[in-house]
């Protein structure tokens, strides 16, 4: 389910105040693969509630230059928050989600194989509150650069058959 942030903040306290474990985690999900749905599928198993945060369109721009996102951010919220292993998505304007993680208070923070522990943003505040950063393994041969170049590859001399 897609939920503004103000109303998430307060949610996560409710479902603190009810014991759960909130697990958080955040990225681009530009165009959405088997790595996503692996990666996703992993952190839901860290804790009772799986959010998931969404970078805005503009924010996706500053990030990865003007080409990107493909994909807006709704389609790319709905997408997320229709996969099983999802709660919750909530999407961010920030270049980081610390302001973010700093709202939600989570329990876990985890970001995928392609992060050291020192880059993931929001970590050392989560931790101060003793909550735990976990680093997923990378599951090699997904990613969605990956995913544009081959079809950059395949397509550029021949163009799309239907």
């Amino acid at each position: 389910m897609v939920v503004p942030r103000p109303l998430l903040a307060a949610l996560c306290r409710h479902l603190r105040a009810d014991g759960k474990r909130i697990v958080f985690t955040n990225g681009c999900f530009d165009l959405l693969h088997l790595g996503h749905v692996r990666y996703l599928e992993q952190a839901r198993c860290l804790g009772d509630v799986l959010i998931v945060g969404i970078n805005t369109d503009a924010s996706v721009r500053r990030l990865k230059g003007e080409n990107r996102p493909l994909r807006s951010q709704e389609e790319r919220a709905a997408l997320v928050a229709a996969l099983k292993p999802v709660d919750f998505v909530t999407l961010f304007e920030e270049d980081t989600p610390e302001a973010l993680i700093a709202e939600l208070q989570p329990d876990v923070l985890v970001k995928g194989g392609d992060y050291a522990p020192e880059q993931i943003a929001g970590a050392p505040l989560v931790q101060s509150w003793g909550g735990t950063v976990i680093v997923l393994p990378y599951l090699s041969g997904y990613s969605t650069t990956g995913m544009i170049e081959e079809i950059l590859r395949r397509y550029s001399s021949g163009g799309v058959r239907r």
